[in-house]
């Protein structure tokens, strides 16, 4: 399943988003499809049924809507903000278990 890093925060809407870095302070700045896109994948739907929604939503072929779910969740995955494993860079936060 793919998912935002722990370190990140997004700010999703119809009209565009932007995520936050903030390990980096970084911010990476959303066209309205792309942010589209990270809606549908952090939906909880699978890839999928992500690029259905988006085919709908746009009105373009599934091969093409697949295409365009892939590459954002590709380009956010090279940057480092959203990876497809759950605990794949971040160890899990322990804090307050030691005494």
């Amino acid at each position: 399943m793919w998912q935002l890093r722990e370190t990140t925060r997004a700010v999703l809407a119809d009209d565009g988003g932007a995520i936050l870095d903030e390990r980096t302070g970084r911010w990476t700045h959303l066209t309205p499809t792309a942010a589209a896109a990270v809606m549908l994948l952090l939906s909880g739907t699978t890839e999928h049924q992500a690029a259905e929604q988006y085919a709908v939503r746009y009105g373009i072929s599934l091969e093409r809507a697949a295409t365009d779910v892939r590459t954002v969740a590709d380009a956010l995955t090279a940057r480092g903000l959203a990876a497809t494993e759950a605990n794949s860079w971040d160890c899990p936060r322990r804090w307050g278990l030691w005494r």
